[in-house]
């Protein structure tokens, strides 16, 4: 094994199993828990690089998992879940989980995910430059680069292009954003928010129909990729 430990909290056997072929397939160390009491063990005593966790299990709510893991654990956090309605989303992403995939799930999606959050978590957080794709950020200086060429971004069109590349591959809520870059007063302005993110696309995506950076959650949020 030469690559991370990813913790699985899920009651389902079944679960479990397909998703340790899965994992251990592409060289993860996979380790396992059936419930949350005995999954906040596995993950105090051995803290995995991510951890898998359901949101119906048995002895507690995954919910209540997750707000006592983020007390302590500061890594990526993937919801596994058939709870599928936006609240619950929301919900979660809002307590801290990195990412949300429901069941049935694609094994190529399920995989892709980790990567991306499992990077997330190997970059440093006081790194200056973020590179994604054609696009060079550079959080001091306050530029962006696209194919070497300078654009032109708004303080607040930055402020939202630097959130997002500092949460790539990580679930950010409207609500969140909105929070972090206007402040609680418009925490409830979607439409807002949609404004913003629309002429960000126009300048820094090759096709804004067809983002490749910054892409939409629909009725949640968005991800940076």
């Amino acid at each position: 094994m030469n690559k991370a430990e990813i913790l699985i909290i899920d009651d389902e056997p079944q679960i479990r199993k397909l998703l340790e072929i899965a994992l251990e397939s592409n060289d993860y160390k996979v380790l396992q828990a059936s419930s949350g009491k005995e999954g906040l063990v596995q993950a105090a005593t051995h803290p995995p690089e991510l951890i898998i966790l359901d949101l119906g299990l048995p002895d507690k709510s995954g919910h209540e998992i997750l707000k006592a893991l983020r007390t302590w654990y500061n890594k990526s956090i993937l919801i596994l879940s058939v709870q599928n309605n936006e609240t619950d989303i929301v919900a979660a992403l809002d307590a801290g989980a990195t990412d949300y995939l429901t069941k049935p799930f694609r094994t190529a999606e399920l995989l892709a995910r980790i990567r991306a959050a499992i990077r997330r978590n190997q970059l440093p957080d006081d790194s200056p430059q973020i590179q994604s794709g054609s696009l060079q950020i550079d959080l001091i200086a306050r530029t962006v680069k696209k194919n070497q060429m300078l654009v032109k971004l708004t303080s607040t069109e930055f402020n939202l292009l630097a959130l997002f590349a500092k949460n790539e591959g990580r679930v950010l809520t409207h609500q969140f954003i909105l929070k972090e870059i206007w402040g609680h007063a418009y925490y409830s302005e979607t439409q807002y928010l949609r404004v913003f993110v629309g002429t960000l696309r126009k300048k820094i995506e090759d096709n804004p129909n067809q983002p490749a950076h910054i892409i939409t959650e629909s009725g949640v949020g968005y991800r940076f990729s």
